[in-house]
């Protein structure tokens, strides 16, 4: 069938269609993903840093485009390298790129392949510079690292992918930081299945609070993490570099009989009413087997409401709150997984579908940057009223945008579609684009 030939529907005979549009592309709000990165420098940064280890003497499709290329394909929701085929002449993709076309899926595909331990060092750099412009536009008034890790499910014979027990799949458990206030990912690294969460915790963890302990040595520095994350060498990490912490213990006997004079309490308020929630709070100086000293446990206890039982809950720290302020700052950190559950639908985490571990690290640092452009873009350039939403919803009303490419002698104008409900919201967000001051050198 001739496919710019006009064809009549057969449940209204005076509706016609036939793919003779134009230039058309459904993705029009990528402009303000672009406008963006080239504001805060991230487009310069990406030139200037990022190369692969290629020996070819000569590229159509080089690196740094190859790079943004995926980076603007994951924000549109086009995780996979086979989407590269379908986008090669989109108009809005070839324009914010500056290019005639898009690289293929198999350009993509080495792209990725040649990824090593050294590009993983180019995300590093290029996540700290990027760090650094984007809070000299906002400055934070305190950092809070909340550090937990995930399932990446995988599936086949992939390198270092192993059985979970905790989660009881096979995958990879990586390690995530992101800031809990704001929800930047601050810091991720891709494990073994078989690590425990703590494994290589203090390690992962040094060279951050160090990072921030050196550009902003007056900035009050706090950390959170359940149970996974309860080791002594994470602790004197954070002693050692000012940053207060409240990491969550497993219960075990020691800890609930030196709780226990706070239970005989709630057990006398409780003994004429069995029904009812009640709850209270106390801390006590606690050191284990492989501490080098004693530190500061705060509790809560629990009755839950038509129970008899009492739910404990113990907190070791640093801070110097009171223990129902403590728990109740820890038990903040629910947040992060909505941070977790957006990274991994909304940015694809888990595409680690490669052979090789190497390359899936890269993938899923590349995946990361992706969702750290999109949260700097939502915290500070956003329409005001779409602040609080997540990327699907945000791609639905504002990315994926119909738009006409008209070309002229000088000029090639993107006519946005007429009846599009948040013209005012885009029209909004390009301003705050433009008022953005970021420090670029």
């Amino acid at each position: 069938m001739n496919i710019l030939k006009d064809t009549s529907l057969e449940s209204n005979p005076y509706l016609k269609i036939n793919f003779d549009g134009g230039d058309l592309s459904s993705d029009a709000g990528l402009l303000l993903i672009k406008e963006f990165a080239e504001k805060i420098g991230l487009v310069k940064i990406v030139y200037q840093l990022f190369k692969t280890n290629d020996t070819a003497t000569f590229r159509l499709h080089i690196d740094p485009e190859n790079f943004l290329q995926m980076v603007y394909q994951t924000i549109a929701a086009y995780f996979e390298d086979d989407c590269s085929d379908e986008l090669t002449v989109d108009p809005i993709f070839t324009a914010i790129l500056g290019k005639p076309a898009l690289a293929s899926q198999p350009t993509i595909s080495r792209f990725f392949n040649r990824m090593d331990d050294t590009t993983l060092k180019q995300f590093d750099q290029i996540e700290k510079l990027m760090r650094d412009i984007v809070y000299s536009i906002k400055a934070p008034e305190y950092m809070l690292f909340d550090l937990d890790s995930t399932l990446l499910n995988t599936y086949g014979n992939q390198e270092g992918e192993a059985f979970n027990y905790h989660y009881q799949a096979h995958g990879y458990h990586p390690l995530l930081c992101f800031d809990g206030i704001t929800g930047d990912l601050l810091k991720l690294e891709l494990r073994d299945g078989t690590h425990y969460c703590s494994n290589g915790a203090d390690k992962f963890m040094e060279p951050l609070i160090k990072e921030f302990r050196t550009k902003h040595p007056s900035l009050p520095l706090y950390l959170r993490g359940d149970s996974g994350f309860a080791s002594p060498e994470l602790y004197e990490v954070c002693e050692d570099n000012a940053c207060e912490y409240a990491i969550r213990l497993k219960q075990n006997s020691t800890l609930v009989a030196l709780a226990e004079y706070k239970a005989e309490d709630l057990r006398q308020v409780t003994k004429h009413n069995m029904v009812d929630y009640a709850v209270t709070y106390g801390e006590f100086m606690y050191q284990a087997g492989t501490w080098s000293h004693p530190r500061r446990v705060v509790f809560k206890i629990e009755k839950p409401a038509n129970q008899f039982l009492f739910v404990y809950t113990f907190i070791v720290t640093t801070m110097e709150s009171e223990p129902y302020k403590v728990i109740r700052f820890y038990c903040g950190r629910g947040k992060m997984e909505n941070f977790i559950k957006e990274g991994k639908d909304g940015f694809d985490f888990a595409a680690v579908s490669s052979k090789s571990k190497i390359v899936n690290a890269n993938r899923l640092r590349l995946h990361g940057l992706a969702y750290n452009l999109f949260n700097w873009f939502r915290r500070l350039a956003l329409a005001a009223n779409m602040r609080k939403l997540r990327i699907d919803t945000v791609r639905l009303k504002l990315l994926k945008v119909a738009a006409r490419a008209v070309r002229s002698a000088r000029y090639m104008t993107f006519k946005l579609c007429s009846s599009c409900p948040y013209k005012k919201e885009f029209y909004e967000t390009l301003q705050n684009i433009r008022g953005l001051q970021p420090q670029l050198e």
